[in-house]
């Protein structure tokens, strides 16, 4: 837990450095408020911080908008571009490797999260000793059955295929210590997934979520719709197969092998019955044909799981680590000091 205060004599610990990272597409009326209250629900912070507003592609004057409030504000207000759209997983996997706070946050930039809480979190974070703190959207200002009712469902399936009970991936406000986030690379939809890959690197025990404030929006339009459901299923079975399987790929595909390789065998153990037990003709039957593909279909997941294991073995071979608690860069004019 952070300490507040300390008795005489007994130094005071410093808040630990953040960096906020917010993915920016088509928010230009939202970005001159989203930093003005950022800075406010930061003044009080002790710590050092910085802001990192990614552009995904923008095609209004989010760029412009940016640059005018780094300036405004200081070089802690920190722009990154993508030249097109990339979408939001990738802006926030830019922003990520681009932070160098001992704390990374990400928000969306719609006004929506509220950066009040962030501080709150970086407190709870550290009284529940935890790597990564999701927000909880408790009462959540969207429509019912466009964004509501599918987040509800892919929550539960999620939870369900994964074992990390949460009941709100979807919400961008999290609060990750860097150490374990850098352990992490998102494609894809996987920004929705953070949770579910973090449980890879570290135990789900020390992923928590805490209730957060939600606004609904003012300014622009949702980028979100039906149609990223299905992006979110194949993502799904990706994190699905990766949280399983990861050490053992072998087991994932042999098993496939071994299940097709006995229908394969029991098919052709009674084609062999009818041929030479009841001597009637098996070359023109169908089942023929559907057992010689099931038996190579067997043979193609077997020898897949093989070389799967190789490339595994090799991938985790020990290799030299460098400590991701590394001091901070000496220039001192990347964050916003507090003295």
């Amino acid at each position: 837990m952070m300490p507040s205060h300390a008795e005489p004599g007994v130094a005071v610990a410093r808040p630990p450095s953040l960096s906020i990272v917010v993915p920016i597409y088509n928010e230009a009326d939202n970005i001159a408020p989203l930093v003005a209250r950022i800075h406010e629900a930061l003044a009080t912070y002790g710590g050092d911080w910085e802001l990192l507003l990614v552009d995904d592609g923008s095609r209004d004057d989010s760029a412009v908008r940016i640059d005018a409030e780094s300036a405004r504000y200081g070089r802690h207000v920190r722009r990154l571009r993508h030249a097109r759209n990339r979408g939001q997983t990738a802006a926030m996997q830019a922003g990520i490797d681009a932070a160098r706070g001992e704390l990374i946050a990400t928000i969306d930039g719609d006004l929506q999260n509220d950066p009040y809480d962030i501080v709150r979190m970086i407190d709870e974070l550290y009284a529940r000793d935890l790597d990564l703190l999701c927000g909880l959207r408790a009462d959540r200002k969207d429509h019912w059955l466009s964004r509501k009712l599918p987040s509800r469902i892919a929550n539960r399936v999620i939870a369900r295929v994964t074992g990390v009970r949460l009941h709100d991936y979807g919400c961008s406000l999290k609060l990750m210590r860097r150490d374990v986030i850098t352990g992490v690379r998102l494609y894809g939809e996987m920004h929705r997934l953070i949770p579910v890959w973090v449980a890879m690197v570290t135990s789900p025990e020390r992923i928590g979520e805490t209730p957060v404030c939600h606004h609904p929006r003012l300014h622009g339009r949702s980028n979100y719709g039906l149609s990223r459901t299905f992006r979110v299923m194949l993502d799904l079975l990706t994190a699905f197969f990766f949280l399983r399987f990861q050490a053992r790929p072998g087991h994932f595909f042999g098993a496939i092998g071994l299940a097709l390789g006995a229908l394969g065998s029991i098919a052709m153990l009674h084609l062999a019955f009818v041929k030479f037990v009841l001597g009637h003709d098996i070359g023109g039957r169908p089942l023929f044909f559907i057992a010689i593909l099931l038996l190579m279909f067997a043979a193609q997941f077997v020898t897949t799981g093989i070389l799967a294991e190789i490339m595994t073995r090799i991938l985790h071979q020990p290799r030299l680590t460098i400590d991701a608690r590394r001091p901070l860069a000496t220039d001192a004019d990347w964050m916003r000091t507090h003295d």
